[in-house]
């Protein structure tokens, strides 16, 4: 990759952690996600699923949502969509679905990720769509997870509360 396509992907991940804060500032698992064509974002979407009662409500399904919505189709030809955490089986499946041709995301999701951790979902010559992925590790991505879920942990604990975690992250992320 050329170091110009380096900067834009950051750039683009950039946006997508400023959906992740706002997940975190609800109280919902921090992900985000934006969807761009020809450097223009047509879509932006964070987790919905606690707030909203449905399981379906990813990052990534909200923000295909947005932009098949903007765009008025619900062929994202071209698009790539920047997520601030690896993607999902069910969002893996979406983004194909949308023909999203590229994925970039920031953080590696240990537990449930399709496209390097668990599954390896893109690189299955059996799918009927070529979706391209890049994974540029983002800390603050990582970190905003970790935080989260440090908190719910010690919100067991009586630790402390999340409000003080989410006002104390400062602005420089």
């Amino acid at each position: 990759m050329s170091r110009m396509s380096e900067e834009v992907d950051i750039k683009f991940l950039k946006e997508a952690y400023k959906e992740a804060l706002k997940a975190y500032s609800i109280d919902e698992v921090p992900v985000g996600a934006v969807v761009v064509i020809d450097g223009t974002i047509i879509g932006r979407g964070y987790n919905r699923r606690i707030k909203e009662n449905n399981a379906i409500l990813h990052a990534e399904v909200v923000a295909i949502q947005d932009a098949c919505k903007n765009i008025k189709n619900w062929r994202l030809d071209g698009a790539t969509i920047y997520i601030t955490n690896e993607p999902c089986l069910m969002c893996a499946g979406a983004i194909m679905h949308a023909r999203i041709r590229r994925v970039v995301f920031g953080s590696l999701n240990e537990k449930m990720g399709a496209i390097l951790s668990n599954f390896r979902v893109f690189d299955d010559n059996n799918t009927p769509y070529t979706v391209e992925y890049r994974y540029i590790e983002d800390k603050n991505a990582s970190q905003i997870l970790k935080d989260y879920f440090s908190v719910k942990r010690g919100r067991e604990n009586n630790e402390k509360s999340f409000t003080d975690c989410f006002y104390n992250r400062g602005s420089s992320r």
